[in-house]
């Protein structure tokens, strides 16, 4: 593969991974977060700083809207729901256990 196709076959899956997570909007963010370690907000600010790298200035409001496919409170208000107090003990121990391995 050379560095094109990389790029290209990259940025596919990247297109791939904000479709999967449009199609599951019932995924929250703090459920990302206690599998995963990452969350829209992190990828969001992940295509930040790509887009910084190659020199192009795009904000954390633009970031986000290109990771969540809408304005970022558009998706808060229709997707976003209250953290239960179960999802908060799971974050919580996921921290301490990360902060704990560092």
């Amino acid at each position: 593969m050379n560095e094109q196709q990389k790029i290209a076959t990259e940025a596919a899956a990247f297109r791939r991974l904000l479709k999967h997570l449009d199609e599951n909007k019932d995924v929250q963010n703090i459920d990302l977060m206690i599998l995963a370690d990452f969350c829209r907000n992190c990828l969001s600010k992940w295509y930040m700083a790509g887009a910084k790298e190659q020199g192009v200035e795009v904000d954390y409001d633009q970031a986000r809207e290109a990771v969540y496919g809408m304005p970022y409170s558009e998706w808060k208000a229709n997707h976003q729901l209250p953290s239960t107090p179960e999802q908060f003990l799971a974050f919580e121990a996921r921290e301490a256990t990360r902060k704990g391995s560092s």
